[in-house]
Formats: C-alpha cells, sequence, structure tokens
C-alpha cells in the first residue's frame, strides 16, 4: 500500500496539475489579470496539489516530486487536443527522455522516506531566509525594464516556493499522522498557506510578464530541486547508491532537467495569449 500508493497519487497529482496550468495559461491575459477560465483552472491545479499532499504524506518526497514534474509531459497532449495537431516529433522524443529519467532515478535511487519530523526552528529560519532570497529577487524583476529577466525571476521563485510549500506540505502530513489535535496549534501550517499563496501570486505574475517560455521552464525545474535538496537537509530522506551510480544520476537529473525545460518551453510558446493585431509591429515597412 505505502509502496504504491504515493506514486499512483502522484502520477494522478500530475494529470490534474498539468490540465490546471494548461487553462490558466490559455485564459491568463497578457496583463496578468484574472479570467472565469483562469479559476477553473486553478481548481483543476488545487485537486491535483491535495493529491499532491496525499502522496507527499504517505511516501518520500524523492518519490513524490519527480513524478510531479510528469506534468509537463501530460500537457503536451491535452495542448495537441486543444489545438487539433499532431504531437511533434520533437515532443515525443524529449517526452520519452523524461519518462527514462525519471524511471532510471526511482530505480536505481530507491528513495528512502522518513519519519522525522523537522526541527521547527530550523525550518523557520531555512524557509525565511529563502524567501527573504525570493522576495529580494522579484524587488529585482520589477526594478528592470526586461520582460524576460522578470519571466525569469517570477518562474524561479514560484517554483522554489511549490518546492518549499511540498517540504510544509509533507511536515504538516507528518503531524497530521503522529498527533493530528496539534497540528493547527503549529506553525508550519499556517507557514504553508503564507507559503502557498505568494507561490500562486508568483506564478501569476511570472504568466502574466508575456515571457511563458522563460518563466514556466525555470517554474517547473525549480519546484523538484528545491523540494528534493530541503527532503534531504531536513527531513534526512536519503537515497543509497554507489559512487558509479550516483555520477550516472546526477547525468540523468541533468538530461531530465534539460527536457523539462524544452518540453516546458514549446508549451508554454503554444500556450501564450496571441498578439492583437493592433499591437504587432509590421516587419519590412519604412
Amino acid at each position: 500500500m505505502h509502496t504504491w500508493a504515493p506514486i499512483l497519487l502522484a502520477i494522478s497529482a500530475a494529470v490534474l496539475i498539468a490540465a490546471g496550468t494548461v487553462v490558466r495559461q490559455r485564459a491568463s491575459c497578457a496583463n496578468g489579470a484574472i479570467t472565469a477560465g483562469w479559476w477553473l483552472g486553478a481548481g483543476v491545479a488545487l485537486s491535483g496539489f491535495v493529491l499532491q499532499a496525499v502522496a507527499l504524506g504517505l511516501g518520500s518526497i524523492l518519490v513524490v516530486q519527480p513524478l510531479v514534474v510528469l506534468a509537463v509531459l501530460f500537457a503536451i497532449p491535452m495542448e495537441a487536443w486543444l489545438d487539433r495537431r499532431r504531437l511533434a516529433r520533437v515532443e515525443v522524443v524529449w517526452g520519452t527522455v523524461l519518462v527514462a529519467c525519471v524511471a532510471a532515478f526511482l530505480v536505481l535511487a530507491r528513495p528512502v522516506a522518513s519519519d522525522r519530523r523537522p526541527n521547527m526552528l530550523i525550518m523557520i529560519c531555512t524557509v525565511g531566509g529563502l524567501i527573504a532570497g525570493l522576495v529580494a529577487l522579484v524587488v529585482l524583476a520589477e526594478r528592470v525594464r526586461s520582460a524576460h529577466f522578470r519571466a525569469l525571476c517570477y518562474g524561479l521563485a514560484a517554483g522554489a516556493l511549490f518546492g518549499v510549500s511540498a517540504l510544509l506540505v509533507k511536515a504538516v502530513s507528518l503531524r497530521v499522522v503522529h498527533d493530528p489535535m496539534s497540528t493547527f496549534g503549529r506553525t508550519d501550517l499556517y507557514l504553508l498557506i503564507v507559503v502557498a499563496v505568494f507561490a500562486v501570486v508568483a506564478q501569476q505574475r511570472g504568466f502574466g510578464a508575456g515571457d511563458l517560455q522563460t518563466s514556466f521552464p525555470a517554474m517547473n525545474v525549480m519546484e523538484p530541486t528545491v523540494a528534493m535538496l530541503l527532503g534531504v537537509l531536513l527531513l534526512g530522506e536519503n537515497v543509497y547508491v554507489g559512487a558509479p551510480s550516483a555520477t550516472f544520476l546526477v547525468i540523468v537529473a541533468a538530461l531530465a532537467a534539460v527536457a523539462v525545460v524544452k518540453l516546458a518551453k514549446d508549451a508554454a510558446v503554444r500556450g501564450r495569449p496571441p498578439i492583437p493585431d493592433e499591437e504587432q509591429v509590421p516587419v519590412g515597412d519604412d
């Protein structure tokens, strides 16, 4: 039960998150305004996050987060169906690479879950320091005129915040299992709410920056990276591999990151809201 349940829940969460992301991308205005379609996508994505939270409560972050990354892969056939087009060869190739990398990581790394609850003071200091750094990054982004740089900063911030929220979900889930009566009296639950709100705001600002092919890949790479690092450092989760396998896993992780960036970038370009005719600049006219 505890072997397959987190895997199935994480894959289901990835499907729902992909569907919600596709809907929100297509419903997002160029100025980042929230529309009725955006709320529909947010509701679908929220159901995916609930499944992700349950998966994290049952299994390891090192298992759940790589599977949730597959959301960027599941979004491809959804977009193809909405656009009434066939999958491109490059999408099939990079999608196959991503699936192979995730499978190789789970088989070779054999991540081990931990029931250790993070020290509250250490977690608050770590999360607080990370958020402070991300706030500084966002402030810098707002002071520059480059939409590309602004989208990159918001994508990195949103991905990192979602990664932090995965750690906090795991911490809250462990508390619910071991001492449910104390859940509402602990800091980690309210810290999770704050971080999740900041993450959604940063994500929407990234969508509104008008450069989804930059913000979307950055977000998809940062989320599992931050979540898995925090899982190892604060929860004691680990993988047991020798030096040769560890070297191979580094290569696999790097290749998976490239695949995510390629797929997310293509998805973002297709999902970008069209530029109104009056805002398009003719090419070649004097």
